[in-house]
């Protein structure tokens, strides 16, 4: 077995939080370190201090999965007692490669806000800031029926064809192709210079533009001809919704001041803040993980009565009271979730692709504040 590389990890994980959904000028991706370097043991963390890095050194890991980027604003030197530098070093002597998945692992589904949506026990409904709807194409592939359920399995594989909660959707309709093999041709069916008739089938289903290219080319390594035959159609029809946090609804509703008790239970946080009248009934929330001061005003419009989020600035709360919004501060660092729960998705895939890897989460604290 060939041994994994940095880049197979990477696409693991660029295949759960797509690069493309990332804000402008977010510094995810490759931060220090080889795309070629062979690795074994991988480390999710939220983030990237030296603490982390003494971890990862003690544990012999390769390569640092982080959500909060190293190196968020660019260096204009690499001072070696400063911190960052004292970092870098590190990293570069223990060959410790780390690679950042941000905002496209908040905004992706199964990401950082749909994790917080999920400890609260709530069901999401939407998203609060709406990024892009994905463009939706219709891809046709024509294939022999011996070979049906190979290739809606590769398309299901890819992604394609999923509707709400439905995998393998397909539309099928039988017919018959025409080839001829030329000089030269090794034909799956048929012989060199003899019109061959084949009972095929049309296979038609969804694909979302970022998974169309990965569909054709499972679909094709799942065909028996050497050229298969296929179309691809641009829907005049709105893909999924991708955004920044989620919106939910609590089974019954509650006071502010408890369901803020609830949250702080459930995240396990010593304190918190919240803004608000702790007698007013809350059913609708708004969660955005780590700093989601400028969105109360989209979140409001969506019909929130609290937003959970961290770092709440005090003229933001005055700005909230003014517009009838709740708001729940239980702290930035509440995302550590995000440590097992993509450690899970990453090693999932991987068993399930046959990369022998291992993936463990951090156990190192990085919650800069401490509470009386």
């Amino acid at each position: 077995m060939n041994q994994v590389t940095v880049k197979d990890v990477i696409s693991l994980v660029e295949k759960k939080a797509p690069k493309h959904l990332a804000f402008e000028g977010d510094p995810i991706g490759l931060q220090v370190g080889d795309f070629n370097q062979k690795v074994s043991k991988i480390m999710v963390a939220l983030d990237v201090l030296e603490n982390v890095v003494d971890e990862a050194i003690e544990k012999g890991i390769n390569l640092i999965v982080a959500h909060h980027p190293l190196i968020f604003k660019p260096l204009k030197s690499i001072d070696l007692n400063s911190e960052k530098g004292k970092i870098v070093s590190k990293l570069i002597k223990h060959n410790i490669t780390v690679y950042a998945a941000h905002t496209n692992l908040d905004i992706a589904n199964g990401g950082v806000n749909d994790m917080l949506m999920n400890q609260l026990g709530l069901q999401s409904d939407g998203v609060v800031v709406s990024t892009e709807k994905e463009q939706l194409y219709k891809l046709v592939i024509f294939t022999p029926t011996t070979h049906e359920n190979d290739i809606r399995d590769a398309l299901a594989e890819a992604g394609a064809g999923h509707i709400g909660n439905y995998s393998h959707c397909t539309f099928n309709s039988d017919g018959f192709g025409t080839f001829k093999p030329q000089e030269g041709t090794n034909p799956y069916i048929g012989s060199t210079n003899e019109l061959e008739k084949v009972n095929e089938l049309r296979m038609e289903t969804i694909v979302p533009e970022s998974l169309l290219d990965q569909s054709i080319k499972l679909a094709n390594e799942a065909h028996p001809y050497e050229e298969m035959a296929y179309d691809v159609f641009p829907l005049h029809i709105d893909g999924e919704e991708k955004g920044l946090g989620r919106i939910g609804k609590l089974e019954e509703p509650i006071t502010l001041e408890q369901f803020a008790n609830e949250v702080k239970q459930t995240f396990n946080v010593p304190q918190l803040r919240f803004v608000g009248d702790p007698n007013k009934k809350v059913k609708k929330v708004a969660v955005i993980g780590g700093d989601g001061n400028k969105f109360i005003n989209q979140a409001k419009r969506k019909g929130a009565d609290v937003l959970i989020t961290g770092d709440v600035y005090y003229h933001t709360a005055h700005d909230a009271l003014g517009i009838g919004l709740g708001m729940i501060d239980p702290g930035h660092h509440i995302e550590q979730i995000m440590k097992q729960g993509l450690k899970d998705l990453l090693q999932q895939e991987a068993n399930r692709t046959n990369l022998s890897v291992q993936f463990i989460s951090s156990e190192q604290m990085t919650e800069p504040f401490q509470f009386l």
